[in-house]
């Protein structure tokens, strides 16, 4: 399956994973589509990492996380999915991540050592997408903090 992704939503997860480090990024993968189907994501929208232990796991702010959802009912961007960094880590799913795996389809998009890897939450754990990076178009914007 093919997940497409700007380069400037690319640059972002790099730019966020090298602010956060040591500690893990996290934050929202929106765009247009469907869980489970192919979609494009075209914003990454930082949120604050509010896991008591934000060196070894994420907490999206519940804060950012509802008010995405909300936009989304009102015509604004779909969530796709989610990002963080492993900053001393891989870029496939640990085992707390597989802890954490919903069965929702939406994307997980990990960065580790300066690279990003797409992972579909399938309920049985992971399963890795192919990432086709796609022109951004004048609407595309990135939110940063």
């Amino acid at each position: 399956m093919v997940v497409e992704v700007t380069s400037g939503v690319m640059a972002t997860l790099r730019r966020e994973a090298d602010r956060a480090a040591p500690q893990e990024c996290c934050g929202l993968l929106l765009g247009c589509g469907e869980p489970g189907g192919i979609g494009r994501i075209d914003t990454a929208m930082p949120a604050a990492n509010v896991s008591d232990q934000p060196r070894l796991r994420f907490e999206i702010d519940p804060v950012v996380l509802l008010a995405a959802h909300k936009a989304a009912r009102e015509d604004g961007p779909k969530v796709l999915g989610y990002y963080h960094s492993h900053p001393l880590g891989h870029l496939v799913p640990s085992a707390t991540d597989c802890e954490h795996s919903t069965g929702d389809l939406r994307i997980w998009a990990i960065i580790a050592g300066g690279q990003v890897a797409f992972w579909r939450d399938s309920g049985k754990g992971f399963v890795e997408l192919t990432c086709r990076m796609v022109e951004e178009c004048p609407a595309d914007h990135i939110k940063t903090k």
